[in-house]
């Protein structure tokens, strides 16, 4: 076979029924999937933050700086995924200096900038400022003078400038809380106003996005915060982690009653498209809805965390289950955004054939490139811990 005619046979081989021409190959991939997914556990990450310093959840303070570190290096990153899978990705700025007001993007990118540049690095700069005052005065170095250029000259430490430096960063974490749910509730948004597609067009769907945000973002903190805490060979709070899985349970439980009601109203209208959506889920999204989404991220997660609600187990056995557990909720999140984003073009909209999806190794929308903006969060955030250590804030904080 001809190579020009080498792609269009691949493509044709992976239709099932009848399809228009321009559904042949899907136009969002993996890189889309992670997008979304990445916005979620920033969103989540501050809601758990927020706890401790609006609602005084005090259990928690020992995972109040950790979350807004992680939330922040997760946030770097999080237009990375859209940004790589335009077509001329040094003109994505455009959307900012050209923005149109009927435009959920452009609107985004401004939510963005404000939740990046106004809530999170001003929260944490606040959070941080006499630490980093002290630490720039006994530090040398390379590390001493980043702390320098981070005071921003501002090196008073009168107690009246410290308690106003608390009192703005109150402010500002109240107003982070509906900037956050904004931040994510926009991609549920996005998705479910696309009216011509019915398995997004629901408008479920930006609160189904905020809660699953919110419940990837708290197991990725619970996640984080165990590593962290195994590689410095220190003690874990138990506390905290039991309160951390407390409400990982109770938020899943509100995600989880969202979507089943998301289903039971589909199956209760039972639409023209009805057809189609019932052959999606049985057939190609049966495995990455029913066992990775549904099964593994959810069910397990549920019942473990269920049953240590009503009995306490030893420290030992909670912790593996915690463990096990939120590595459980981010992987049936990430499928859950990639049942939303690749199974909503899956499908024809003529409601007669299916398409496929073949991820690859590499390109621009491949898994080696996705995993890069999988992995640099993580080195990002390892440097703000390295700069920031919360641990050696609370424990000045306690002394």
């Amino acid at each position: 076979m001809e190579p020009q005619y080498q792609h269009l046979y691949e493509m044709l081989s992976q239709v099932r029924g009848f399809i228009y021409p321009n559904e042949v190959d899907l136009q969002w991939g993996l890189l889309i999937v992670l997008y979304p997914y990445i916005t979620g556990l920033v969103a989540g990450a501050f809601i758990l933050a927020s706890l401790e310093r609006v609602f005084n959840v005090k259990v928690l303070k020992p995972t109040y700086q950790l979350a807004l570190l992680t939330a922040l290096a997760f946030l770097l990153v999080a237009t990375m995924p859209l940004v790589s899978h335009l077509g001329h990705p040094f003109r994505a700025y455009e959307i900012l200096m050209t923005p149109h007001s009927t435009s959920a993007m452009a609107i985004f990118g401004f939510v963005y900038l404000w939740y990046l540049m106004v809530v999170l690095l001003l929260e944490i700069w606040l959070d941080y400022r006499r630490d980093i005052v002290i630490w720039s005065q006994q530090t040398t170095g390379f590390k001493g003078r980043l702390y320098k250029i981070l005071t921003l000259g501002v090196k008073d430490l009168s107690p009246r400038t410290v308690r106003w430096d608390d009192k703005i960063g109150y402010f500002i974490t109240v107003v982070g809380i509906p900037s956050a749910f904004l931040l994510h509730g926009y991609v549920g948004f996005i998705f479910g106003s696309v009216k011509a597609n019915p398995w997004w067009s629901t408008v479920l769907m930006p609160v189904i996005f905020l809660f699953s945000a919110m419940v990837s973002g708290i197991a990725l903190v619970l996640f984080i915060y165990m590593v962290v805490t195994w590689f410095r060979r220190q003690k874990i709070d138990m506390a905290a982690l039991d309160s951390i899985a407390k409400f990982l349970f109770y938020i899943l439980i509100l995600d989880f009653t969202l979507e089943g009601l998301d289903q039971i109203h589909r199956i209760y209208e039972a639409e023209e498209s009805f057809e189609i959506l019932s052959l999606l889920v049985h057939g190609p999204l049966f495995l990455t809805l029913f066992i990775f989404q549904i099964l593994l991220g959810t069910l397990i997660p549920l019942i473990s965390l269920g049953i240590l609600q009503l009995y306490k187990p030893k420290e030992l056995t909670r912790r593996i289950i915690y463990f096990s557990c939120s590595l459980l909720v981010l992987f049936g999140i990430f499928f859950m955004r990639w049942n939303v984003v690749i199974g909503g073009q899956l499908f024809s909209k003529s409601f007669y054939g299916f398409t496929d999806y073949k991820l690859r190794l590499a390109g621009s929308e491949g898994l080696l490139w996705a995993l890069v903006w999988v992995i640099l969060p993580f080195l990002i955030l390892g440097f703000l811990l390295w700069l920031l250590p919360p641990w050696k804030k609370l424990e000045e904080s306690t002394s």
